[in-house]
């Protein structure tokens, strides 16, 4: 073959183009090799991955094969044919050096197929990862004919690399959804269960590794790029011939029974009917020097001995063989010739060529599938979320007579039917996903699945159920107790709350694919009018979401804090708690500190805020400011610049708020704490004498709530605001992630979640209960350093002081949404820090 004089020089890009559902397309600035004038014929062509491509020319089959190459942009086309269905049934190749209309007569009916042509002994004479692909590709294609025939562990294997490739890590509903809507091999059923066991088994494997080991393994079988050719042997004996890099083969039904290698073989012919093999002289050998076969035409035989002659150049010869000279007068035999690079000529042209490797994506690459998949994965820690209400409480809470039937009914009359309604949900979208190909989000699903929840219902019943618990000793012991069982992964009162979460997360997702989405495609008009429809309700509840999670915060530090049993009252509003060192004549000790805003004072507080001036300059110590009451005053000082700045905004914020409405000024309460962390074990102890001298202190909790906020704060020495539990229970995000640890070797598949400041790990989606958390509260989250030596896509680090965790993600878009909900949940903004959040915009 004729190298071309525009060849790409990078590697494809497997469905690239929004509008050609193919394999791959130019890239930008690339151009087709140039057509010649004339009128153009459409030659349609159908690709590895099944889709169909349309060409426009009419010059030879090496200008089209050009095109397609350019099309995938791919380097190794050379191993690479295009084959078709002439007149006569038979499947042909394509002669690149003939005309295509003096091969092909009905171009408009004939389909051209893009397939493997040369099948090489090793794979890892691949130099190109969208040439592996490609192999890949087609050894799909002939375990699902049956032309790879292998023993039963063997294709439970094969299939096993094929579906890691192509949905991921195992997760066990979605393999065996995949299966049941993909069938592989036609024994599947019956090998349904091996298959899984071996895709169990494939954790952190990437599609490019799969495809590797999937080569590996069919580059082993005897069938391995077999394409049998039938024969008969001089006694009549029914049999297949076939040609392979190391000669000619002979098979019986699918058991080679006979092999004639490349050195042992001195010419190759037909006659007629008769495809002749003459062999080299042996002197060890009694075997003829020639063997004849009888095939079942002329062209039968024509055909099987011209891809013999081409296997024969490909993998043999060193360089494409010189053209014969035409003959004078008279011709004979065969004019037909090898025409293309030899396999050492492309491996030198790969290794030489300077051109730059550009990775190609996956299939699917649509951001839409990655914004409704993680539609799926947050759709199923909600069903979790639910069922800790309608399932786990329900059984520990539900029967017992200390719970009134009035509660009883506003709970569970609400709440079981959102579950079984998200139940069915979650099925449809399993089933859609599996199906991208067909994919459609079912946006009106997702509207009466919020029209039909009353959501002012479940904020009725988290009012009445704290109500009951402060009249009822009995009532309010269950619920601690439920609290401290692991499927209680969160404070109960947030599981109340999760309907009014789970329709901003449904906004977020139809914003995003709304952008993503242009005007021309099926699904933008419904999901635009989805989109409005949900922000109109977004902003009807957003001034009861607002109420709802200060009036939950209220609960959850009551619990954090001895002495005060009237926090949760209506007026206060929590703004900020965090770590703090107060100026004393012992010197600088650490203090939690609470800061609110109410209308009168209920409760004994450390200070009545009036005033705060910045002290750094006056007490010679970093970060510090004053703070001025009615009768004393106190010197604090923060751990950073940023911290001190977040603390002043939000205090001179509740001053200026409460001198608008001509009430008393910001509320601040005081305490030390003395309990540890495992990961802070450490840390100095506080003295007894601190601890006595506070006039509330934190109460010491069981290890199951170690990690509540105010644990967390304290260790870390940071501090939150009511904006950022806002910012960290509406930005979760759920999905498998691979985690290392800084000293170890390999990566470990744990379903993780993110909320409420930490990630909780689960070994699948469907556990119980998590089996670990990591609070991000002061961890920083960068990008791996190539010191690091962690080579791999799609990575993100989160390390504090020695503590270093790596997680890697499957994709890019699902390693940026990871980056983004976790820095801003726990990268404090001061430009969103307020005491009510921005108005939601209505489209």
């Amino acid at each position: 073959m004729v190298e071309p004089e525009e060849r790409p020089s990078v590697a494809g890009q497997r469905l690239g183009a929004p509008e050609s559902m193919g394999i791959s397309t130019l890239e930008p600035g690339q151009r087709p090799p140039t057509m010649p004038p004339g009128r153009q014929v459409s030659i349609r062509v159908q690709m590895l991955d099944d889709t169909q491509e349309v060409f426009e020319q009419r010059a030879s089959g090496k200008v089209l094969f050009d095109l397609v190459c350019a099309h995938l942009n791919l380097i190794e086309g050379d191993y690479f044919g295009l084959e078709y269905q002439d007149q006569r049934k038979m499947i042909v190749w394509l002669d690149l050096l003939k005309p295509i209309l003096k091969q092909i007569r009905r171009p408009k009916n004939t389909i051209l197929r893009f397939v493997v042509k040369f099948f090489p002994p090793d794979h890892t004479q691949l130099l190109e990862e969208l040439t592996r692909y490609l192999f890949a590709l087609q050894i799909k294609h002939d375990l699902a004919c049956g032309r790879l025939t292998c023993n039963e562990s063997s294709a439970a294997l094969l299939v096993s690399h094929i579906v890691q490739s192509e949905i991921g890590d195992f997760d066990e509903v979605q393999c065996k959804q995949h299966l049941l809507n993909n069938k592989y091999i036609p024994e599947q059923d019956t090998l349904m269960d091996k298959i899984i066991e071996y895709h169990r088994k494939h954790v952190g494997q990437t599609p490019a590794e799969s495809d590797y080991q999937l080569l590996e393994i069919a580059r082993r079988l005897e069938m391995y790029g077999v394409r049998l050719y039938p024969a008969k042997d001089r006694e009549g004996t029914k049999l297949s011939l076939a040609v392979a890099h190391s000669g000619v083969l002979v098979f019986q039904g699918h058991t080679k029974i006979n092999a004639f290698n490349w050195s042992k073989v001195r010419k190759l012919s037909f006659k007629r009917k008769r495809f002749l093999i003459k062999l080299r002289p042996d002197l060890n050998s009694n075997c003829q020097d020639t063997l004849e076969f009888m095939m079942g035409s002329r062209d039968c035989c024509k055909v099987f001995w011209k891809i013999c002659v081409e296997y024969h150049a490909f993998f043999r010869l060193f360089e494409e063989p010189k053209p014969k000279p035409k003959p004078v007068l008279f011709t004979r035999g065969s004019s037909f010739r090898f025409s293309g690079r030899t396999q050492r000529q492309v491996i030198d042209y790969v290794k030489d060529s300077e051109f730059k490797k550009v990775p190609f994506e996956r299939f699917p690459t649509d951001k839409a599938y990655f914004i409704a998949k993680e539609l799926l994965t947050t759709e199923r820690t909600y069903l979790k979320d639910l069922e800790v209400i309608t399932v786990s409480f329900q059984k520990s809470v539900g029967k017992d007579e200390a719970l009134p039937d009035s509660l009883r009914n506003l709970i569970f009359a609400n709440f079981e039917p959102v579950y079984k309604f998200h139940e069915t949900f979650l099925k449809d979208v399993e089933q859609r996903l599996a199906q991208w190909c067909v994919f459609q989000l079912n946006v009106f699903v997702i509207l009466k699945l919020i029209f039909s929840t009353n959501f002012q219902k479940h904020s009725e019943a988290l009012l009445e159920l704290e109500r009951m618990c402060r009249s009822s000793r009995k009532l309010e012991g269950l619920c601690r107790d439920f609290e401290l069982q692991k499927v209680c992964y969160l404070p109960l009162n947030i599981f109340f709350l999760r309907p009014l979460h789970r329709l901003m997360h449904y906004k977020q997702i139809l914003e995003r694919l709304c952008k993503h989405y242009p005007p021309t495609h099926d699904d933008f008009r419904d999901s635009r009018a989805a989109l409005a429809d949900v922000s109109e309700m977004v902003v009807q509840l957003h001034g009861t979401l607002i109420k709802m999670e200060n009036f939950q915060k209220l609960l959850e530090l009551k619990k954090d804090l001895t002495g005060i049993d009237n926090l949760a009252l209506p007026g206060r509003e929590f703004i900020r708690l965090g770590c703090l060192s107060k100026l004393s004549g012992k010197g600088l000790q650490q203090r939690m500190f609470f800061l609110f805003y109410f209308s009168s004072f209920d409760f004994e507080v450390e200070y009545v805020c009036f005033c705060i001036r910045e002290s750094e300059d006056e007490w010679g110590v970093p970060h510090s400011f004053t703070l001025f009451g009615q009768r004393q005053s106190v010197v604090v000082a923060a751990s950073s610049a940023s911290e001190m700045e977040k603390w002043v905004e939000d205090i001179k914020m509740a001053i200026e708020l409460a001198d608008k409405c001509n009430g008393p000024s910001a509320e601040i309460l005081s305490s030390s704490f003395t309990d540890k962390s495992p990961e802070e074990s450490s840390a100095d102890q506080e003295s007894e004498d601190d601890l006595s001298a506070s006039r509330t202190s934190l109460e010491r909790q069981t290890p199951h709530r170690g990690n509540t906020t105010v644990h967390v704060c304290w260790h870390r020495n940071t501090s939150v605001s009511m904006v950022d539990f806002s910012v960290a229970l509406e930005n979760q995000l759920s999905g498998n992630l691979l985690r290392k640890f800084k000293n170890s070797n390999g990566w470990q598949k744990l379903w993780v979640v993110f909320t409420n400041f930490s990630l909780f790990f689960y070994k699948t989606h469907q556990d119980e209960y998590p089996l670990a958390s990591l609070p991000l509260l002061g961890y920083s989250i960068t990008i791996p350093s190539e010191s690091e030596n962690i080579h791999k896509d799609y990575v993100f680090k989160l390390h504090f002081k020695s503590h270093v965790y790596y997680f890697r993600s499957e994709s890019e878009y699902t390693f940026e949404r990871w980056m983004e909900v976790i820095r801003s949940a726990t990268c404090s903004s001061s430009h969103i820090r307020s005491l009510s959040r921005k108005e939601p915009h209505v489209y």
